[in-house]
């Protein structure tokens, strides 16, 4: 598969072209930045001097006139383009790319939400592109069957979702948890979740641990939709640099047992390389700089609760190594296809 990436100066297009370069299945053709960057003439490698030698290619501005030379009138198209940016530019642009034949995988918020009507609230844009959003496959890669393989466009899921989600969806799934119960979900994530511009609100000197955005936190109603129940998404920023802790409260119905709720995560998770149970409550140390997912629950049989946590690396599992997981299953690849040693295709 012959790729590009439209975002590529930040933290998150840096940890996808870092695991691009590395397989050996996808090819990167073009490495683009907005118009307007100080980035754009550079190598990549001049950017992230660790990838000198690995990746060197050119950093080149994306504009209408690039399209048309390098997608819509290029003799060998590219198979998918990865945006890594802005959701309005991936809500603008997705379709444009789709018309030409090019998938796309959008790590962005542009096509998460499924109700056009939440991203003015939730975003701040009016989403004008319904029939891509209508197109879009929600890649929560644990939970996907065989039809997505033959996706177009791909809604990379959240950091926050994904680490809610892999903890809320057995439970969820299966009916366990009283319908129209509180669900309480509380995250924390490091300061790489807020991006690669200096911003005085995510500066080390500045950030304590804090809540933020609670009770309009633009994951909230991700996590309800794909969760199919309403939850209370309580976010926290925390002075490190990377990986995220989800840690979710539901209440079960009358005479769920442990034996269930225990089936039920192992059900969900055994045959899945990249969600590790874990023996212990997680850390974030434990997946940071990795694309694994480490959980742990426990059962009150008095209270009728569960509580759950999920520890990802918010850049990997819940970004770049997410969407080459769903890049793979597009490809008939396992998902975890050269993300960890030793898996090849049978």
């Amino acid at each position: 598969m012959k790729v590009a990436i439209i975002g590529a100066s930040g933290y998150v297009g840096a940890e996808l072209i870092n695991l691009l370069t590395a397989h050996n299945k996808i090819s990167i053709v073009h490495l683009l930045v907005s118009e307007n960057s100080s980035s754009e003439g550079l190598l990549f490698s001049d950017l992230h001097a660790k990838y000198q030698g690995i990746c060197d290619l050119p950093l080149q501005a994306f504009s209408p006139a690039w399209f048309d030379e390098n997608i819509k009138n290029a003799e060998e198209k590219i198979d998918a383009v990865f945006f890594a940016t802005p959701h309005e530019y991936s809500a603008e642009w997705a379709n444009i790319f789709l018309d030409e034949g090019v998938k796309v995988l959008d790590l962005s918020g542009g096509f998460r939400l499924k109700d056009a009507s939440d991203y003015p609230a939730y975003y701040g844009f009016e989403h004008k592109n319904l029939a891509a959003l209508e197109q879009a496959n929600y890649g929560l890669v644990e939970w996907l069957d065989e039809s997505f393989a033959d996706s177009k466009i791909v809604a990379v899921p959240g950091c926050y979702p994904t680490a809610s989600l892999l903890g809320l969806k057995p439970m969820t799934a299966n009916n366990l948890h009283i319908e129209n119960s509180l669900i309480v979900v509380n995250g924390i994530s490091g300061v790489s979740g807020a991006g690669r511009k200096a911003s005085l609100g995510t500066s080390f000197n500045e950030v304590s641990l804090t809540a933020y955005n609670i009770l309009q936190h633009r994951h909230q109603p991700e996590i309800s939709q794909e969760a199919n129940s309403q939850v209370i998404f309580n976010p926290h920023l925390a002075p490190y640099k990377r990986g995220l802790l989800s840690t979710v409260t539901l209440q079960l119905k009358a005479g769920v047992t442990e034996e269930q709720v225990n089936q039920a995560y192992h059900n969900a998770y055994d045959d899945k390389p990249l969600v590790r149970i874990a023996a212990t409550w997680p850390k974030i140390d434990n997946v940071a700089y990795t694309p694994f997912a480490d959980i742990h629950w426990k059962y009150d049989a008095d209270k009728q609760v569960v509580v759950v946590s999920t520890a990802i690396d918010n850049l990997l599992k819940g970004a770049a190594s997410q969407a080459v997981q769903c890049a793979n299953l597009i490809m008939g690849l396992p998902s975890e296809y050269g993300l960890i040693p030793n898996v090849g295709v049978k």
